[in-house]
């Protein structure tokens, strides 16, 4: 089915962007997204009848961020289900979306295992369908606390690690309420330092190759007041050098069990000057993203990008739309590129690690494992 739009769906107070919302209309319920290849030009929401809509949303990244790729492919399973599709299938399609966020698949499961648990108790249809939604439903709520959690604990961290306020921070890529169905992960610990006044600086880089920073945490920052300074990713290393960083806060996408962390291209670079400049390096993740099932970084998948975006200069939007070639040529014809989405980050680069559970530090094994025990949030296999 062909995408649908709402143009201009923001109007709310900058700490409630409506990023994914449920809607039941008289032709039938509809996930709607705010499509986050329009901005920061357009505010415009995407509404999803079905599943392959919801799919080549999250393959263009209309919807992306590994927290919210775990409710929208919970919200997936449940719009299949009522709207009387298989289910199987449904749920087949989403998890293999996009492959290296780890929440995506944890929703999908979390959602189809609501709904066959129902059938098995008999259910009907209908009520099979509201059991998958109502795991959706609950999932975007332990989301949203999650974010709030994570925004507390990292924020204490910052004041430990760098007593006395007017915090400097570098972010990568949009861990925001963009990626979450609350405020964030990494970006909603500087929102709450802004808050509490001790946010000197969001220094953040502009992340290559889809300018999810320049385009989204800018936007983010920009709506809700913080200082922020737009920076070319290879710039960080001057900024280190000229010691106007107090630490790195970033977001993961998968955290293997031995605490290697996946996360936008540009990340490790990062990791290691930090390292370097003896700057903390923090990851601001919840529990759904450990995966561990996979057993250290070099087992990770990491997506590869169309190798177009490196070779030519066109619209963020339309690379991330899928438009393919359009843009002007920056080299030779036939040039080949290399053009991965995600960079490993290994756990002894990483000072530590906070979740809705607290914070880890050392990054170690048995440090992830127990993490993952104590959180309500088990893995569905």
């Amino acid at each position: 089915m062909a995408d649908q739009y709402v143009q201009n769906p923001v109007g709310s107070e900058p700490s409630k962007l409506p990023v994914l919302r449920w809607d039941e209309p008289p032709e039938g319920p509809v996930l709607v997204l705010l499509d986050q290849t329009r901005l920061p030009a357009e505010e415009v929401e995407l509404v999803c009848t079905d599943v392959p809509v919801l799919v080549r949303a999250i393959q263009t990244l209309a919807v992306r961020g590994a927290p919210l790729l775990g409710i929208a492919g919970a919200y997936g399973v449940a719009l299949a289900a009522l709207r009387g599709f298989d289910v199987d299938e449904a749920a087949e399609l989403l998890e293999t979306a996009r492959p290296t966020a780890v929440n995506l698949g944890y929703g999908v499961r979390l959602a189809a295992s609501a709904y066959r648990t129902a059938v098995e108790r008999g259910a009907d249809s209908e009520q099979a369908a509201r059991a998958a939604l109502a795991a959706a439903e609950e999932l975007h709520r332990r989301d949203a606390e999650a974010s709030r959690l994570m925004a507390g604990h990292g924020l204490a961290l910052l004041d430990e690690l760098l007593p006395g306020g007017g915090h400097r921070i570098l972010t990568h890529c949009n861990t925001g309420a963009l990626v979450s169905g609350g405020e964030g992960t990494a970006f909603a610990v500087a929102l709450s330092a802004h808050r509490a006044g001790r946010l000197q600086r969001l220094w953040v880089d502009e992340t290559r190759p889809l300018l999810q920073g320049s385009r989204l945490t800018a936007y983010e920052a920009a709506r809700n007041g913080l200082p922020y300074t737009l920076l070319t990713d290879n710039a960080a290393g001057s900024l280190f050098a000229a010691g106007e960083v107090d630490a790195v806060l970033v977001g993961a996408d998968r955290i293997a069990a031995d605490g290697s962390v996946a996360n936008k291209v540009g990340t490790y670079p990062l990791a290691v000057l930090a390292k370097y400049h003896h700057v903390p390096f923090v990851v601001v993740a919840p529990t759904t993203t450990i995966d561990l099932a996979t057993p250290d970084g070099s087992t990770i998948e990491v997506e590869q990008r169309p190798g177009h975006e490196v070779t030519e200069v066109t619209s963020p939007q339309s690379a991330v739309a899928g438009a393919g070639s359009g843009g002007q040529t920056v080299a030779p014809l036939g040039t080949q590129a290399y053009n991965p989405a995600f960079d490993v980050t290994p756990p002894d680069l990483v000072t530590a690690i906070v979740t809705e559970e607290g914070v880890l530090s050392p990054v170690t094994v048995g440090g992830v494992a127990e993490l993952c025990a104590r959180s309500r949030q088990v893995t569905i296999s």
